[in-house]
């Protein structure tokens, strides 16, 4: 079972605490985790590029000339995909990208990515996020002794919803509740801060 240090917004520590092995001390498996994280970046595409076929160019579907004794070669289409301005082949069409991962192997994969943040140094439990009042720069001056600029994780309960306010303008900070914690979320953020009242519902939601 993981121990780490609990500490305050100023980043000075107040005790210790423990975490849960199953979520926060798993060998991390990064096969896992990136097959995760390419799910997600899949799931998210637009697929919405489109290009036309021959059947759906413009032009007329006259044969440009008769068969034989022109000296030029056959052809019986203006939209042939060997002309200019004719149809596509195999361009795109709009389609969705998205696919799934079994549950179980999901919840591992965040497992993994939160074992490696906490074996990085990386996470931190913070006796409370809440602040007195819902600023951008409170809710910065509070983080950057946490990040040094770097990208951050907020995981806050949905009765906090001045410190989604707070953190609208940074683009340095992401804010997401236990429900919504992903992979990729925080594969690709630098620090993940975490109030300490909100590790029992992360126990309970992914382990």
């Amino acid at each position: 079972m993981p121990t780490i240090d609990l500490l305050d917004l100023q980043r000075k520590k107040v005790g210790t605490i423990d975490l849960s092995a199953q979520v926060f001390g798993c060998e991390p498996r990064v096969s896992l985790v990136h097959e995760a994280v390419v799910m997600q970046r899949a799931c998210e595409r637009r697929g919405t590029a489109s290009t036309l076929r021959r059947g759906e160019v413009s032009g007329s579907g006259k044969k440009p000339w008769k068969q034989k004794h022109t000296g030029r070669a056959r052809a019986g289409s203006l939209r042939s995909p060997v002309w200019r301005h004719g149809g596509s082949v195999f361009g795109p069409k709009p389609r969705s990208y998205a696919y799934s991962m079994p549950k179980k192997k999901y919840r591992a994969a965040l497992q993994s990515a939160l074992s490696a943040k906490v074996a990085g140094g990386k996470l931190f439990v913070v006796t409370d996020l809440s602040l007195q009042q819902p600023k951008t720069k409170v809710l910065a001056q509070a983080l950057s002794s946490f990040s040094g600029g770097a990208e951050v994780l907020l995981v806050v309960g949905k009765s906090q919803p001045g410190l989604l306010q707070a953190a609208a303008n940074l683009a340095a900070v992401k804010v997401l509740s236990v429900d919504q914690l992903n992979v990729y979320d925080v594969v690709r953020s630098e620090v993940v801060v975490i109030p300490e009242q909100e590790l029992a519902v992360i126990n309970e939601v992914w382990s």
